[in-house]
């Protein structure tokens, strides 16, 4: 029963921190220099065409009966129509939703992949090679901005060198019936990522699989992921790194950590079942901000690798100056923050019953 009233309370501030991200997306359009008829129709559009379109978008109404005409819109699901395209916006922004989540869920994996168990052996081995080692990492992680790392990754990955893996050429001799075969020649290729847009989706890789039985476009799906989900995931995996690292020693020098141990509990069991279990709820808070900041924060890593996502979408509406492109996105943003945050409270009940959603 106080799992519900908190989600509805959450739910009710949700709904007006999301008035707040329309009102003030609206009150930046309006204030924005430049006609939206002309942006429609073109520079070298008549004006008795320009006026008429004005007309038509109800573009001579006073300011406030625009804005209560776009919120009762967006109340019946209508985020209007792209200037620079014709089409229907929310078409346009569902339409690069599957792509922007497979990029945020991958850069996700890899810093939970990458980052717990390193921040468990750095705090585990204090002063050692390995917790200096993470620490660095941690810091080069941080402190490296993602446009930067991305260009990096693709000029040494992908332009430069790639990825050394041993080439093998081999023959065979006889032995009566038995074929052995043997190296002919033994070295080094490259193996360099791609720099274009994706080939396949994830959606088309799991048909590929389920129906044709076939992996290629899998594999072709994680080559060209792979470059992008490093360069979102690096400032994640470094904080994270950093919070699991702090967490650890804070509960590591707890009394029941002395007694677990006092009571014979091998130590692998006491650092991942309990020690561990206790650091996460910091851990999932900075999770669910983060994968909010990450759905916001694609916008520079999908322009780099030239990822079809809401980010590479919004900065072509940018350019373009398409108001109504740029409210969907950012509305959607805004919406998956939000959503995210209110699961990550909901979630906190079942880490730690003791927290109180009062």
């Amino acid at each position: 029963m106080a799992l519900r009233k908190f989600l509805v309370r959450r739910i009710l501030q949700g709904v007006f921190v999301l008035w707040g991200v329309v009102t003030v997306l609206f009150g930046l359009r309006a204030v924005s220099p430049g006609d939206p008829a002309t942006l429609i129709l073109g520079q070298g559009a008549n004006r008795e065409l320009v006026e008429r379109v004005r007309e038509e978008e109800g573009l001579n109404e006073p300011i406030y009966v625009q804005y209560f005409d776009y919120v009762e819109g967006l109340l019946r699901g209508d985020l209007g129509y792209s200037w620079q395209s014709s089409r229907d916006v929310s078409a346009m922004v569902i339409e690069r939703i599957p792509a922007t989540v497979e990029l945020t869920v991958a850069a996700t994996i890899v810093a939970i992949v990458i980052a717990i168990p390193l921040g468990v052996v750095s705090a585990t081995r204090r002063n050692e090679p390995s917790d200096y080692g993470a620490t660095l990492f941690s810091l080069l992680g941080i402190s490296t901005p993602n446009f930067w790392l991305g260009l990096m990754l693709i000029l040494v990955m992908s332009v430069w060198f790639g990825i050394p893996y041993p080439d093998v050429a081999t023959d065979t001799f006889s032995i009566g019936i038995v074929h052995i075969p043997y190296p002919t020649y033994i070295g080094f290729d490259f193996y360099g990522f791609p720099t274009g847009r994706r080939g396949v989706s994830f959606a088309d890789a799991v048909r590929a699989i389920v129906f044709d039985q076939s992996i290629n476009e899998m594999g072709t799906w994680l080559h060209y992921i792979t470059l992008p989900a490093i360069t979102l995931g690096t400032y994640f995996t470094a904080l994270i790194t950093r919070l699991t690292r702090s967490g650890m020693i804070d509960e590591l020098g707890k009394p029941y950590v002395t007694a677990t141990k006092a009571k014979g509990l091998p130590n692998p069991l006491v650092r991942y079942k309990h020690v561990l279990r206790n650091t996460m709820i910091p851990i999932i808070t900075v999770l669910g901000l983060q994968m909010g900041s990450l759905i916001g924060g694609s916008v520079i890593t999908e322009t780099v690798f030239n990822w079809p996502g809401l980010g590479l979408r919004l900065v072509d509406a940018l350019n373009a100056r398409d108001w109504p492109l740029m409210q969907g996105i950012i509305l959607f943003i805004a919406i998956s923050f939000i959503v995210i945050n209110i699961a990550v409270d909901a979630l906190y009940t079942s880490l730690n019953p003791q927290v109180n959603n009062e």
